[in-house]
């Protein structure tokens, strides 16, 4: 089983690409974030036959989608917002007793204590799906490096937005006792490995990026995991997809 995200920066701009990605790893599951789009101005090649989708956007600005492979639900399965929805952030779908994530969180370049109460109540949200016993895997741009390893070394900025202490805590809250980060899991000492470049000086060809873009897995399905790969070559977004593989 495949479960995969991307900040694709606009769908429209990103359409052939995200069809081309689909045709060739074919995920059972695909989170996508910052659509840029309304449900209405997605392309009609976006989509697939083959999948459940649920398109959660707005004009021009943020958004988030839900694909699910329909070999994993005949029927389309539930899909919802949390009560902390914003700006169309969060989608969610139950497969079972599995609740899958797409999420985007706020950069908090704009507003930064709104950034703070997204990832705080993100973390409360978690909390409550593993007190009530669910599984989960949260998937999306978090906007936060969790630990210098997660940024090249030209761009750690002490105080700077996504690697400030307070951001990192909440990163840590919600990993809490359940999650795992599964890509640092796999490859716990990997400091090359980024998800996000800045977009000029070919910082993306030079590797100079932040890994910023994750699969938290609750612990049983983390144990599962085969591989967590960042796939740089796919996509001229300035993010690239994650796609974790279970057993």
């Amino acid at each position: 089983m495949k479960i995969a995200t991307w900040n694709v920066n606009g769908i429209r701009a990103r359409e052939a690409q995200f069809c081309e990605w689909v045709a060739r790893d074919r995920p059972d599951v695909v989170c996508l974030q910052e659509l840029k789009a309304q449900p209405e101005q997605i392309p009609d090649s976006c989509k697939h036959a083959d999948y459940h989708v649920y398109w959660h956007g707005m004009r021009a600005y943020s958004g988030v989608s839900l694909h699910v492979d329909k070999t994993l639900r005949a029927e389309p399965p539930p899909f919802a917002h949390p009560a902390f929805d914003m700006e169309t952030r969060i989608v969610t779908a139950e497969l079972g007793d599995l609740v899958v994530a797409s999420v985007y969180v706020p950069n908090g370049g704009k507003d930064y204590p709104a950034k703070l109460a997204f990832l705080t109540a993100l973390a409360d949200w978690a909390a409550q799906l593993h007190a009530e016993g669910r599984q989960a895997v949260v998937c999306g741009d978090l906007n936060v490096a969790h630990a210098d390893i997660d940024v090249h070394p030209r761009e750690r900025k002490a105080g700077v937005i996504g690697q400030r202490v307070e951001e990192r805590e909440l990163f840590d809250r919600l990993l809490g006792a359940h999650f795992v980060d599964v890509g640092r899991a796999m490859n716990p000492d990997d400091d090359t490995m980024f998800s996000w470049w800045p977009p000029w000086r070919n910082m993306r060809q030079r590797n100079i990026g932040w890994r910023i873009d994750y699969i938290l897995a609750s612990k049983a399905i983390a144990d599962r995991v085969e591989s967590c790969e960042v796939l740089a070559d796919i996509g001229t977004s300035d993010h690239a997809p994650v796609m974790m593989t279970l057993r």
